[in-house]
């Protein structure tokens, strides 16, 4: 299913839908100088999930690459541009940001000798204070995938290092986690 310009449009609103929820979160727990909001958000929005899978889809069928940048930008409607490992600094300002999982949000990894460029996933379910789902492209080359467990194994319980279920019954290496990046503005976090 593709969107069109004006359901696209439409469902890019979703940074704003989340600003209230935002408004009335209530501040929590710290981590260096960050102030992290304990955030409820709705479900992912379908039709950017949709769109997302749609347009790898259609990458694909044209023997094109499926990245995992693209992919989180039209499933969050997080309109941030260059590598993965951009992300994180690219958000700051623009898009709120902090260290608890949040169903919609964009899980930054951390550019490291065995993830040079970084990768981003989007949260499509938190399980547990150390357990969540992400949907998110190219983790297996070029593909996509959803409802990939991740657990937290950082000493903190602060998400900055977590392991991915890449195999049906193992979770692989650590990697090291920036934060995650809210559909919402900046402003709008405390």
């Amino acid at each position: 299913m593709r969107l069109g310009t004006t359901n696209r449009a439409k469902a890019l609103r979703f940074p704003l839908l989340c600003a209230a929820l935002l408004l009335t979160a209530a501040c929590g727990a710290k981590r260096g100088n960050e102030t992290l909001s304990t955030m409820t958000a709705p479900q992912l929005k379908p039709e950017l999930l949709d769109y997302a899978i749609s347009e790898a889809r259609s990458l694909r069928s044209r023997g094109a690459r499926v990245w995992c940048v693209p992919f989180a930008r039209n499933a969050s409607g997080v309109e941030i541009r260059g590598n993965a490992n951009t992300w994180w600094g690219s958000a700051h300002g623009t898009y709120a940001r902090g260290h608890t999982p949040v169903v919609g949000s964009v899980m930054a990894f951390s550019g490291t000798s065995k993830l040079p460029m970084g990768h981003v996933a989007v949260v499509s379910k938190v399980i547990s204070d150390r357990e969540i789902e992400i949907d998110h492209a190219n983790w297996k080359r070029n593909q996509v995938s959803l409802g990939m467990s991740v657990i937290d194994i950082s000493e903190k319980n602060d998400w900055s290092v977590v392991k991915v279920k890449s195999q049906p019954a193992a979770y692989g290496r650590p990697y090291p986690i920036d934060g995650f990046i809210y559909p919402v503005p900046a402003t709008t976090a405390s």
